[in-house]
């Protein structure tokens, strides 16, 4: 279970939470110009936009959980099961494999407008990566700062829906998740007015009560309801430090704690890390459920010319700063 949001302000952010029981090894990864992607029915891509984000390395080969470009188009893939449909390959159309999806999309595309147009020959077919990773149940959100989308392949078809809150969790499907939000239209972050008798003299005891009704628990319903409210109503300063800080607590919001989802065989869905994707500065930062301290890799301090992938693996451990 994850939770993926954006966030504007002078600068555009783009992030994600991964909440699972365990680790794939993922590793922060950098994809240069002149890495060779040979797509399983798409032929070579030879030369594409860098790319920078997370994920699992495999035979030399990026599976990324959420990746954005050297233009700033972001992109995140969170788990759907049960709604989820690959189909078989189809004449005329693009046949990408749901583990090649990303690469192909920012690979290509600028923008969320230009994403568009290659999702109308879109096919995502089921061909797995390999019999040891077969492929995830997955929807996707791709986003710029200007706009976000929602992408679910289903079993009658791919459905391209405009995503005007920039947040995607997993089930329901996102029409459902979308219409779900009417039930909280009476949020806010202002406090709140007696509206239920003018027969009743009744008058707030607390700070926050504007939001009374707004859902805590760990449903993935419940946690797109929470992002979208916080994100919706964030106020932070317009550089890079306030704007990162800023993303990491409306992400905050949805965080996983150890001992809260007990899954079986007494394990636990946890947040395993947290990220934010600054598109002008081309930064991917990160926190791990060890490590709460803000970690940064800067994709334009390497060879964006490359052939080859820049991976640098996670640190995990708790970093504190003694002030005595």
């Amino acid at each position: 279970m994850c939770t993926a949001a954006t966030y504007r302000t002078a600068g555009f952010y783009f992030g994600r939470t991964l909440d699972y029981e365990f680790s794939y090894g993922e590793e922060v990864v950098i994809t240069p110009r002149n890495y060779r992607f040979d797509f399983c029915k798409m032929g070579l891509l030879n030369s594409h936009y860098a790319m920078i984000g997370m994920a699992h390395v495999a035979e030399e080969y990026p599976l990324y959980y959420e990746a954005m470009n050297e233009h700033g188009l972001g992109m995140a893939g969170l788990n759907f099961v049960g709604n989820a449909r690959y189909h078989e390959v189809a004449e005329g159309k693009d046949n990408v494999s749901p583990f090649e999806f990303i690469p192909w999309i920012l690979g290509q595309c600028a923008t969320v407008k230009e994403a568009k147009a290659l999702l109308v020959r879109m096919n995502l077919v089921n061909i797995p990566f390999s019999k040891e990773l077969p492929l995830s149940q997955l929807h996707w959100l791709i986003a710029d700062r200007e706009e976000a989308i929602t992408v679910e392949s289903m079993a009658d078809g791919l459905h391209v829906y405009e995503n005007p809150v920039g947040v995607l969790t997993n089930n329901p499907p996102f029409g459902m998740q979308m219409f779900n939000l009417n039930n909280y239209m009476h949020l806010s972050p202002k406090d709140p007015v007696n509206q239920f008798s003018d027969k009743v003299s009744l008058s707030r005891y607390s700070r926050g009560m504007g939001a009374l009704g707004l859902p805590g628990d760990l449903s993935s319903q419940s946690r797109f309801v929470r992002a979208a409210f916080v994100k919706m109503n964030s106020l932070s300063g317009s550089g890079e430090r306030e704007s990162v800080s800023q993303f990491f607590h409306i992400l905050g919001a949805v965080d996983q704690q150890r001992g809260c989802c007990e899954l079986a065989d007494g394990k636990y869905e946890i947040t395993i890390y947290t990220s934010c994707c600054s598109a002008e500065k081309g930064i991917y930062y990160y926190t791990t459920y060890d490590n709460h301290q803000i970690t940064g890799v800067d994709m334009h301090k390497e060879n964006l010319d490359g052939e080859t992938l820049v991976k640098y693996p996670l640190i995990t451990g708790e970093q504190i700063r003694w002030q005595n």
